[in-house]
């Protein structure tokens, strides 16, 4: 699990060069019975780090919590404000232009995170948020996904894909039975407990490691237009 934290020197940093920084975002919050609570962390790093792989960018650790709170009912989940994940986001932008680095993309893997929309909105271009609805939906097409990015919010065929992929030995027994798919209209307000017991939307029966290899090459081709929409 090493490989989810960047472990170059500021040597080999240097040597790179990178004008464009990735930030990794997830969550600390319960993701049904057979996946981590660190779940959209680990997806989060291990995209960064697909995409550093390929593109000459500057890797940073993820953070790792964020805003989780309707999932609050659940044991394990921890949040922080959405103010203070704006602010930690913009200081780290501004640390890094400090630096050298003008440009800061927020690879995210919790879709609860809406505030870094308005960081985004905010940066006058010197931000990008990663992946979008369009990314998510052009590899789950590529993957042949057969529940709907509506119907597989939370601990379904898509995240628990790509862990059966990237780190199959998280993924615990039980997912093959854990299938709920539910409306959520007032999520917010109510939280993800009144819509279901077990904390899973979705359909993690149908979850393959291929799937998640599909999935995450798509994302990691798709992130030449983040870069190119940068300026990079």
């Amino acid at each position: 699990m090493t490989d989810l934290f960047p472990l170059a020197t500021t040597a080999e940093e240097q040597q790179r060069g990178a004008a464009v920084a990735v930030l990794p975002i997830g969550s600390f919050e319960q993701h049904g019975a057979h996946l981590p609570l660190a779940t959209d962390a680990i997806i989060a790093a291990t995209l960064a780090k697909a995409v550093a792989d390929t593109y000459p960018v500057l890797r940073l650790p993820p953070l790792t919590i964020s805003c989780s709170h309707e999932h609050a009912a659940w044991a394990g989940t921890v949040s922080i404000s959405a103010r203070t994940l704006h602010a930690v986001v913009t200081d780290v932008a501004a640390s890094l232009s400090a630096s050298g680095v003008g440009r800061l993309v927020l690879v995210n893997g919790h879709g609860g995170n809406y505030v870094l929309s308005n960081v985004v909105q905010e940066s006058a271009g010197s931000m990008a948020l990663f992946p979008g609805v369009a990314d998510w939906q052009a590899a789950h097409t590529a993957a042949g996904l057969r529940t709907s990015l509506d119907d597989d919010m939370h601990a379904g065929e898509l995240e628990t894909s790509i862990l059966l992929h990237a780190h199959p030995h998280l993924v615990r027994p039980g997912h093959e039975t854990a299938d709920h798919v539910t409306d959520r209209d007032h999520l917010l307000t109510l939280g993800l407990r009144a819509y279901t017991e077990s904390g899973v939307v979705g359909r993690p029966s149908l979850a393959t490691a291929a799937k998640g290899h599909v999935l995450l090459d798509t994302l990691v081709q798709r992130f030449a237009g983040v870069l190119e929409a940068l300026g990079a």
